[in-house]
């Protein structure tokens, strides 16, 4: 039997640690943390929701939804990420995208223990939306393949699927990236402090969410070289194209607005990722794509104001209902 317990989100949230031994980089003993939304009675399917980068699990409302649609909800809080961040570790650090793996395949054992034979439904925002697609498409290329080990679709929101900014960094600047995390990966890039979408969810400053500030800073964690050459080589394999097994839905704002300070534009837009590029790279997943853009979205749509917030619920609900038995 898992050892669960009370998470600090209370009733009826618990969690599970899932120890992982040594880190493959070198910064001790790390773990990951599986939460689950406590069910009662038989499922008709299961969601896994995995994060983004300078994030982690407290969006009960994503739950609720699930839960109310009769999903066994469960969420994972990745190695050195939010609940399973632990001193002396570089936040969110990872050297290859496909350690991952590790906790993604044993969180994916539990809840298939605790909930047989129903389908598998999962969900990531960010970072996280170019994670799991990796992951399928590796695990697709086994004997079993995708829905062998009852996965049966794929939920994004606003997945990171190419490096924003100036064309420049997409070649010359990801090289030089990449060149410098061969001596010094954990060094901090100099990248502008921008708190503008932090600022725009937080309670305390006008927004609608309450979280850890420690866990997801309002203008998030530094970035490392080493981290960022791993999500590079992420974007290019995507780019060659996927496949990961399953029908696929994809969320995003229907624009994007930069700015380093809260603007009221923030509250409208994607204020963290190119929403082009998000459209444009969609269909590298393989199989059916359903591809959307949610107006007036914020980078997580399902953080959005309460308009458009229903509208992504909406085009979820019924993604759901066309896709998943």
């Amino acid at each position: 039997m898992e050892s669960w317990s009370r998470d600090i989100l209370g009733d009826p949230y618990e969690r599970l640690t899932i120890d992982l031994g040594e880190d493959p980089d070198g910064e001790g003993p790390i773990d990951a943390t599986l939460v689950r939304r406590r069910h009662e009675g038989e499922p008709r399917a299961v969601m896994i929701y995995v994060h983004g980068f300078s994030d982690y699990f407290f969006q009960t409302e994503l739950a609720d939804f699930y839960a109310e649609r009769g999903y066994a909800f469960y969420s994972l809080d990745l190695r050195k990420c939010g609940r399973s961040l632990h001193p002396g570790q570089t936040p969110h650090y990872v050297s290859d995208l496909a350690l991952y793996d590790a906790e993604l395949d044993e969180a994916l054992r539990i809840v298939r223990a605790e909930v047989p034979d129903v389908p598998i439904v999962l969900s990531a925002h960010s970072t996280g939306g170019l994670i799991l697609p990796l992951w399928l498409d590796r695990m697709n290329l086994t004997p079993t393949g995708t829905r062998g080990r009852g996965i049966a679709g794929l939920v994004l929101n606003s997945p990171w699927f190419d490096l924003q900014g100036a064309a420049w960094m997409r070649s010359v600047g990801t090289q030089a990236i990449r060149a410098f995390s061969k001596v010094r990966p954990r060094d901090r890039m100099r990248l502008p402090v921008v708190d503008s979408y932090g600022v725009s969810l937080h309670r305390e400053h006008g927004g609608e969410w309450e979280y850890d500030v420690a866990w997801k800073p309002l203008e998030g964690f530094p970035v490392t070289f080493g981290w960022m050459t791993a999500i590079r080589r992420g974007h290019a394999q995507l780019h060659r194209g996927l496949d990961i097994g399953v029908p696929s839905l994809v969320l995003r704002s229907h624009r994007t607005w930069f700015s380093r300070q809260h603007h009221p534009n923030t509250d409208t837009a994607d204020a963290v990722l190119d929403v082009r590029q998000i459209g444009r790279w969609a269909g590298c997943l393989g199989g059916d794509v359903t591809s959307l853009q949610v107006r007036d979205a914020r980078h997580d749509v399902y953080l959005s104001n309460a308009e458009p917030r229903a509208e992504a619920y909406r085009l979820t609900s019924e993604w759901l209902e066309r896709w998943i038995p």
